[in-house]
């Protein structure tokens, strides 16, 4: 590219690339980081030593017999072990006395609408969608599609696929109704999880004419979409 602007616009652009400045954390922000600098050269040390070390973090139901099994090209990380996501991320947070503490912040679109939800909301959440899902037969290994707009349900959606142990695929809300299906039936999906519709208004006809598609993405399954959140009061066909 050339350091001359050709267009109105194009000296700010020239500026951009010859962007120098740097803005380094604060020195206590910087001390209470996970990664500090010797980081790199710890891991290239040993590199399975420092990655059963990371993992030390993480409750496990059952610990691992090995940390990597290589057999080029294949690899194996943790050979033996059993993990739960959903756990990991909610419930041991709540069990440790933080379930007060902030999981996240969200803001809406529009703007003004905003939820702060704790450690203890978000599992009180899961385990409502997690519960859900068992009662429209999801068990461990069946596929879950997840088709829902920037919301927390979408969160609360995958953490709940996660407990159960059930594989899911997150498709982008701007997809249409055909993709949603063709997605839906290469994955072989027992539910969809979905949304009445969504904002701005172009996603929400989007979200709302997949919904009427979803029977037809689900052909093999005697189950509808499972409609989480009523976000616009559109209709939506199917079981919710």
């Amino acid at each position: 590219m050339t350091d001359k602007p050709d267009s109105d616009g194009g000296e700010a652009l020239a500026a951009l690339l010859h962007e120098t400045r740097r803005f380094p954390p604060p020195d206590g922000f910087a001390k209470r980081a996970n990664a500090q600098p010797g980081i790199y050269a710890e891991a290239a040390a040993d590199q399975q030593a420092w990655w059963a070390e990371q993992a030390e973090r993480l409750t496990w139901e059952r610990h691992w017999d090995q940390v990597l099994q290589w057999d080029l090209p294949f690899a194996k990380w943790f050979v033996g072990g059993r993990i739960n996501a959903a756990y990991n991320c909610v419930d041991r947070h709540v069990e440790a006395g933080h379930g007060d503490r902030v999981a996240f912040h969200w803001i809406g679109d529009p703007a003004d609408e905003t939820r702060t939800i704790t450690y203890s909301d978000l599992f009180t959440m899961v385990c409502k969608a997690a519960n859900a899902l068992v009662e429209l037969g999801v068990r461990a290994g069946d596929r879950v599609m997840i088709y829902l707009p920037m919301i927390p349900e979408a969160v609360v959606a995958m953490l709940a696929c996660a407990r159960l142990g059930a594989p899911h695929s997150v498709v982008f809300g701007g997809f249409s109704a055909e993709s949603m299906a063709a997605r839906t039936l290469d994955a072989d999906a027992r539910v969809v999880i979905t949304a009445d519709g969504a904002y701005p208004p172009r996603l929400g006809v989007t979200a709302q004419a997949s919904g009427r598609r979803c029977p037809e993405a689900v052909p093999r399954s005697p189950f509808g979409p499972c409609c989480a959140p009523h976000r616009t009061g559109g209709r939506l066909a199917g079981r919710s």
